[in-house]
């Protein structure tokens, strides 16, 4: 049984707290808020408000300046509001989330502490849960000394510090915590050797892996080509579990994998716990890169998604960019007095497909998986591609059955 830590909120409702600073604009808070607020949501938490403060850099007591903290101070004292929970969008050090703490009253979670909480909620099987547990302890780990503040340092006679009960409570979780952390190391690399034993007895059959931003449909565009029934609804990470089916499109069978989705500001601990689902992506020969291009920040995901790619794997792969959710996409047409330069929402659906397939050539393609639209166009342009590895692995012919002449 795995000591998942899923953290007690006395009130389902939540305040959000970011910072405007000189490398985070309004507009990017605003993004990161918004995401902010669906983490929250698919935790079962609703967001009530949102506190934005512009610094030059986050303070190191309070995270927040002293006017807006007591801003936030007295809009949770307020019982009408009924506030259990202030989120923090970036990760917060011991010292301050025991600050807050002791001003507000309430439960405080930083991003970090609820991409976990909702992780913990969501892992099925003892693989995930012991990459998730890892995580949770790494992150306690600096982070102990506030849970016993409460207990002082006591002074012994004769001028000689002695060691009081907070400080050896302290030691002791401490070395609890690293024994766990241990255990779970071993448990993992137990688990990965197992997993790539099982990636060997695959054989030489080619891999294509489903990777991209969370909610963006991978899971859902995996049940369309594989024809299976995969957990997925429009909720961040609906899967933590890698997936793996054998997809046959026309006459050539190959492997298919659903990973972990990336998002911004992703904890390190938590990738490298995730280190055999990524094992997946690295073994991978193709990788389906799925892109909501109905998202507002599209193309900042996609570079995110990009930079913790090539952090897992340095090897460029060829790649395919799924746009998907055409069917959701909407844009704002400019009117003909509008002389201000042309922004992101301004594009239509056509003028971004020229882009990029002007870019990209035909490793891009626009999709909905959802109403199964571009379908067939995305099955052919994967035949394709997996061909072209497979008849150099099996120069003398593995397909299922032959193709003639005649038959096309």
């Amino acid at each position: 049984m795995k000591d998942l830590i899923i953290t007690e909120i006395k009130s389902e409702k939540a305040i959000l707290v970011g910072l405007i600073t000189p490398d985070q604009s309004e507009e990017k808070v605003n993004e990161y808020l918004d995401e902010l607020a669906f983490l929250a949501e698919t935790a079962g938490i609703v967001p009530e408000k949102r506190f934005v403060q512009r610094l030059e850099m986050p303070n190191s007591v309070t995270f927040v300046g002293a006017g807006k903290l007591q801003e936030i101070k007295e809009y949770v004292a307020d019982e009408e509001n009924q506030i259990g929970v202030a989120i923090f969008d970036d990760e917060l050090s011991a010292k301050q989330i025991r600050n807050i703490e002791k001003e507000l009253k309430i439960r405080i979670l930083d991003r970090t502490s609820l991409i976990l909480d909702i992780f913990a909620m969501r892992a099925q099987t003892a693989h995930a849960k012991a990459q998730v547990e890892l995580a949770q302890y790494q992150y306690l780990l600096p982070r102990l000394t506030r849970m016993w503040t409460h207990l002082e340092r006591q002074h012994g006679g004769g001028g000689v510090i002695m060691r009081g009960p907070g400080e050896t409570q302290l030691e002791t979780d401490r070395r609890i915590i690293l024994d766990k952390i241990s255990r779970l190391k071993k448990e993992l690399k137990d688990i990965d050797m197992q997993k790539s034993v099982q990636r060997k007895n695959r054989g030489k059959t080619v891999r294509v892996a489903l990777v991209g931003y969370t909610n963006v449909g991978k899971s859902t565009l995996m049940n369309v080509l594989s024809k299976s029934e995969i957990f997925a609804e429009n909720k961040l990470f609906a899967t933590l579990d890698t997936t793996v089916r054998k997809v046959t499109i026309d006459n050539l069978p190959f492997l298919l994998t659903d990973t972990v989705g990336f998002i911004r500001k992703l904890p390190t601990n938590l990738i490298e716990s995730f280190k055999s689902t990524l094992d997946e992506v690295r073994e991978a020969d193709i990788l389906l890169h799925v892109v909501d291009i109905s998202h507002p920040a599209f193309e900042e995901q996609i570079e995110v998604v990009e930079k913790t790619l090539y952090e897992i794997d340095k090897t460029p792969k060829p790649t395919i960019l799924v746009f998907n959710k055409i069917d959701a996409f909407t844009h704002v047409v400019k009117g003909d007095d509008d002389l201000t330069p042309k922004r992101r929402e301004n594009y239509s659906l056509e003028e971004l497909k020229q882009t990029w397939m002007n870019k990209l050539q035909d490793n891009c393609i626009f999709i909905s998986a959802k109403e199964k639209e571009n379908i067939d166009e995305l099955r052919q342009l994967i035949y394709k591609k997996v061909k072209e590895i497979h008849i150099t692995r099996f120069p003398y012919n593995d397909f299922l059955y032959q193709h003639y002449e005649g038959d096309l």
